[in-house]
């Protein structure tokens, strides 16, 4: 892999006690709003991906819309949305899970993704899993060929990844 001009590192706030009291908050507002990092994690992701014939990008709310949303395009390829319940108009699959500081519901609709196209799941934060576990969920009760999983940042010591083995996943940064 070669050595990208950008260390992502350097964009990322880290906001102590955020949501909560215990919880160290790694923030990527700052890395978005530098135009050099933004478009480097999207061209990074874009050569990534570019051989592996997505049909979709389906990005988790909402900042996995921020980061699939340019992949998608680049990709030229769809755009699916997986939000919280109540957001989307149409008939859909909803999922509960555990977040580190509570839990949360997913919702996509049912005609998002068709038996066996070639899927990858998108957003910031891989941290204990859950989201990203309840994202692969509905995904498999569409039928999808989940391609993997991409991060901007995972938190190796959430051991998060353990929620979604047997999914290929590639985070940009990692904090032990």
């Amino acid at each position: 892999m070669k050595e990208r001009a950008v260390d992502y590192k350097t964009f990322i706030r880290e906001v102590p006690d955020f949501p909560k009291p215990g919880i160290l908050f790694y923030d990527i507002t700052t890395l978005l709003k530098d135009p050099r990092g933004y478009c480097q994690i999207i061209r990074d992701l874009t050569e990534h991906y570019q051989n592996e014939r997505i049909s979709k990008i389906v990005g988790i709310e909402s900042r996995g819309f921020i980061l699939g949303c340019p992949l998608a395009y680049n990709l030229g390829v769809g755009f699916v949305p997986v939000r919280k319940p109540g957001k989307l108009p149409a008939e859909t699959f909803e999922v509960t899970y555990d977040l580190e500081y509570g839990s949360n519901s997913l919702a996509i609709h049912r005609d998002a993704v068709m038996i066996g196209e070639r899927v990858l799941i998108v957003d910031d934060l891989l941290a204990t899993g859950g989201t990203a576990a309840a994202a692969v969920q509905l995904l498999k009760q569409l039928g999808a060929d989940i391609v993997g999983c991409a991060f901007a940042i995972e938190l190796l010591f959430l051991k998060g990844r353990h929620k979604i083995e047997g999914c290929n996943i590639h985070s940009l940064m990692t904090y032990s």
